[in-house]
């Protein structure tokens, strides 16, 4: 399962980026992932989950949006979307001379910060 390791490297990215002053926890993750990238959103949001105990991203949300694929022809300049499984054939001239524009992106578009409530100290540990 690579959603675990795909789910690794985000919580990685995100606990070395700079943190707005203050912000000691995150709430939030947003990813863009493009139709073709290969993931199974399910899958990377239970690994997401597990990856993301014991740090600073402990109990985040994962957002993802799906990127719908979309290709072009070079010689006729048509687009349209590509689909699962992937039509790259360009419809209006039949031809096989395509560029992908779009459905392979996998990018962390936005990650909210805020700072973690201090514990309040129970009465056996006062």
């Amino acid at each position: 399962m690579h959603e675990m390791s795909i789910a690794l490297a985000v919580v990685d990215q995100v606990e070395s980026a700079d943190r707005p002053d203050g912000a000691t926890a995150v709430s939030s993750v947003r990813l863009e992932i493009g139709e073709l990238a290969g993931v199974v959103p399910d899958a990377l949001a239970f690994s997401f989950q597990l990856a993301c105990e014991g740090t600073v991203l402990a109990g985040a949300e994962l957002v993802t949006e799906a990127v719908v694929a979309r290709a072009r022809c070079i010689p006729c300049a048509e687009s349209w979307p590509v689909g699962m499984p992937p039509r790259l054939s360009c419809p209006g001239c039949g031809g096989a001379s395509v560029e992908l524009l779009s459905g392979r992106e996998l990018r962390i578009t936005a990650v909210s910060w805020h700072d973690a409530p201090v514990p309040t100290p129970t009465h056996e540990e006062r």
